[in-house]
């Protein structure tokens, strides 16, 4: 699957992931433009042609251009795809709706929600661009240095528009690059954003030395909680079986290239939050997810212990082994997918 040199798209979001999908893009004939918000890193990028801080051994294809300015990426373009952290998602959308043309579709790929109030992406979208704006969602099991390196990779996508999904899965999809479209944008966000918890759990469990048997059980459990919080939000059930749900969730929880599965093994190396934090260097999404989650889970009456073994290691002080332990403690009962 080819796309024309003429189409445009601009990737606002100049970490791992960002550049990893302008360099996808690029690749499959796309005009790519990256930008960041930090015009050094950018006038870097500019320089040398690549993202020497997060993806050093990736060179950018021709077709990929780095902009300085927001003005000059979104600069006659229709499509943007945001990768920034959740926290800066509503301030970039303002910008976006300063500078852009009015005419435009905004996709994303930032996976989490927003701190402070729990919305899901897709509503903070709205609210800034309005509901008519045309939307979308990719979310799936990727790493962004696997995506740059052409690695065999599939995500789900979904859109509120017919027409700007077909267009997504002909900027993205190639041999290396699957793109699978779904109905359900609820889905992916709440997928997306809660396996980050569990990643960190999964990482407590493993730094403790619990074996694979308790990381099983972590991702089997988790995969439940995460169903009944999306379904009371009014995701799909059918949705966490897939790409944006199971599969984000397995690849988050076993692989240490997780940011916050590096995390929970940090923690329970007896490393304090702030230190594992600036060990990794780059966004954390779990630890606000938490808090918003559980947010979530209460006003709706959702159980989902894990996820509040996670909120209280990470913002009550809670010690890991014990977190484990009352977590591991629970009163027996039938396994249900809803219990």
């Amino acid at each position: 699957m080819t796309t024309p040199q003429t189409e445009s798209l601009a990737v606002l979001g100049a970490g791992a992931w960002g550049t990893a999908l302008a360099v996808l893009l690029a690749r499959n004939g796309v005009q790519a433009r990256l930008w960041g918000h930090e015009a050094p890193h950018m006038e870097r990028l500019v320089r040398e042609r690549c993202n020497a801080q997060f993806l050093p051994d990736i060179d950018f294809p021709e077709s990929l251009r780095a902009c300085v300015t927001l003005e000059e990426a979104l600069d006659g373009v229709r499509d943007i795809l945001l990768a920034v952290p959740c926290a800066g998602f509503r301030d970039t959308l303002r910008l976006v709706a300063e500078t852009a043309p009015g005419d435009i579709r905004l996709a994303w790929a930032s996976k989490g929600m927003e701190p402070g109030t729990g919305k899901l992406l897709h509503e903070i979208v709205s609210e800034v661009l309005g509901r008519g704006t045309p939307q979308a969602v990719i979310s799936g099991p990727t790493f962004a240095h696997e995506v740059a390196r052409a690695l065999p990779t599939a995500i789900a996508a979904a859109a509120s528009d017919r027409e700007f999904a077909h267009d997504l899965v002909r900027y993205l999809h190639n041999a290396r690059f699957r793109v699978y479209t779904s109905q359900d944008m609820i889905g992916l966000e709440v997928g997306g954003a809660i396996k980050n918890v569990h990643a960190i759990a999964a990482g407590i469990a493993d730094g403790l030395g619990f074996g694979a048997n308790t990381r099983a059980a972590l991702v089997t459990r988790g995969l439940v909680e995460m169903t009944r919080l999306g379904v009371a939000l009014g995701a799909r059930r059918e949705t966490f079986m897939g790409l944006a749900g199971l599969g984000d969730l397995v690849l988050t929880c076993t692989d240490d290239q997780s940011r916050n599965r590096r995390l929970g093994l940090a923690l329970a190396g007896g490393k304090a939050l702030r230190e594992a934090v600036d060990e990794i260097g780059q966004a954390v999404e779990g630890i606000q997810s938490a808090v918003e989650t559980m947010g979530l889970a209460r006003r709706h009456g959702i159980a989902m212990p894990i996820t509040e073994q996670v909120y209280q290691v990470l913002h009550e002080g809670k010690p890991p082994r014990q977190a484990v332990d009352d977590l591991l403690s629970r009163h027996p009962r039938e396994e249900t997918f809803g219990a």
